[in-house]
């Protein structure tokens, strides 16, 4: 698998010195370097632009990587609300937001996500695409409030769904969230407001289309 995504990063991926500026800075920061693939970022700004998404719901900022990939799907008209635990971590992603030109496009909520997703709920906010990539022990509420949240016919992108391939592979070593990352799956495979499928890229997204 890992050979694989290098292929597909190498073949078509183009070089991009503000993504890797902003991972310069996560690595400068003392940040986790846990960031989407490039292959991964170039999907989001595809779906994004495909879907026509103008209102998007990011859980999971880190250094604003994926944030930068989703903005650019959308352009000029599109707004980008971000969840993030850590306050250092959401400064650093607006900063970088900012210098990628799209610091008047993006909000910030801190604090644990599901109590910001509460909020989001109680005061009716309404979005047509989701990008879930936070705790994986989460996974499930996440995917419920996407639902309650999500216009006719969004997308929900959940990153990190093959765990290392270890979903899959008996021979690979688990991961902590393996088995979070089981359940997520079958959630989304199975659930009757949802159309999913898995691509095995990065470290696996599963796309689902709210049915309408």
């Amino acid at each position: 698998m890992k050979q694989i995504n290098q292929y597909i990063d190498a073949v078509f991926h183009d070089s991009d010195p503000i993504l890797k500026e902003v991972i310069s800075s996560i690595k400068e920061n003392g940040m986790p370097s846990i960031s989407v693939s490039p292959s991964s970022g170039k999907l989001l700004t595809m779906l994004v632009s495909i879907a026509g998404a103008k209102n998007i719901l990011e859980i999971g900022a880190l250094g604003g990587y994926s944030g930068i990939c989703l903005a650019r799907g959308f352009g000029e008209g599109g707004m980008l609300t971000s969840l993030e635990l850590e306050e250092k971590y959401a400064e650093l992603a607006r900063s970088n937001l900012t210098k990628a030109g799209f610091g008047d496009q993006v909000s910030y909520m801190t604090g644990p996500a599901l109590e910001s997703l509460e909020t989001l709920t109680a005061d009716q906010k309404r979005f047509d695409f989701f990008f879930i990539d936070a705790d994986k022990a989460n996974y499930n509420s996440y995917l419920e409030y996407c639902i309650k949240l999500a216009e006719p016919g969004a997308l929900i992108v959940a990153d990190n769904v093959l765990a290392g391939g270890s979903v899959a592979d008996p021979g690979a070593k688990p991961k902590r969230y393996t088995e979070f990352m089981k359940n997520f799956n079958e959630t989304a495979a199975n659930h009757p407001r949802l159309e999913s499928l898995l691509l095995p890229i990065g470290d696996g997204m599963t796309i689902s289309r709210l049915r309408e």
